[in-house]
């Protein structure tokens, strides 16, 4: 059963996708913020799909502490799922990704118009530069930054180095940090065709004013809560 849900849901991608990023390209003439508001019902749709074909649902703990005014995420990323939940999650957001996923046709053009910050990783300090010039563009126009300090995803019981850019961003702009844990790869794994039923879990950590710290400091309080959540968080995905 597993499977044939998998497979529904694969399907579904297959046929949504190309005709969602033709709706996304048509947003061009739109504001960011108007594109955005058209273009996040993809992820939305499918984050629907996932808890009606594969049961897939979740939870939030801590919604309270997200601030009322635009900040950053600093989030584990352990599959494609949370890239799409926290845009039902968090107010509107753009991510900081590798510019080499908006060549991926169809859903690489879609995502294109949702104003995200692509970078070159192996640009080094003009990456930084861009990132902090289009990081204060972003949050002065209104959107969160979404950040996986860990630069890929990690399995279930991993963890990788937190690479300090998200903190370097934060202490640089003034924006709260909110660092966010959850168990979605014990549902949804990386690069796995099966998605498992059951509650994913999505833990949200007091916000973090970046005042007076260190980059360094401040990444490794980030580092230190979610990787405290994540051991609690553990093994609580099944149904």
């Amino acid at each position: 059963m597993i499977y044939l849900r998998s497979a529904l849901y694969a399907l579904a991608q297959v046929l949504i996708t190309p005709l969602y990023s033709l709706v996304a390209l048509a947003t061009f003439p739109l504001s960011p913020l108007g594109r955005y508001r058209v273009i996040v019902h993809y992820a939305r749709l499918m984050i629907f799909l996932a808890r009606v074909l594969c049961g897939i649902r979740y939870r939030v703990l801590g919604r309270e502490n997200i601030p009322d005014h635009p900040g950053i995420v600093l989030s584990k990323h352990q599959s494609a799922w949370e890239t799409m939940a926290f845009q039902e999650i968090f107010p509107p957001q753009v991510y900081l990704l590798k510019r080499e996923l908006l060549r991926i046709p169809f859903f690489g053009w879609g995502l294109a118009m949702t104003s995200p910050i692509a970078i070159d990783r192996s640009a080094g300090m003009e990456a930084l530069k861009q990132t902090l010039a289009q990081g204060k563009e972003r949050l002065a126009r209104g959107f969160w930054i979404v950040i996986f300090p860990e630069g890929t995803r990690t399995p279930p019981g991993k963890k990788g180095k937190y690479q300090v850019g998200g903190a370097w961003l934060a202490i640089h702009t003034g924006a709260p940090v909110v660092p966010v844990a959850h168990n979605a790869g014990e549902l949804w794994s990386r690069h796995a065709f099966l998605k498992r039923p059951g509650t994913v879990t999505v833990s949200i950590g007091q916000a973090i004013d970046p005042t007076g710290l260190k980059a360094s400091e401040l990444n490794a309080r980030i580092e230190a809560w979610i990787e405290s959540e994540m051991q609690r968080l553990n093994g609580t995905a099944q149904a």
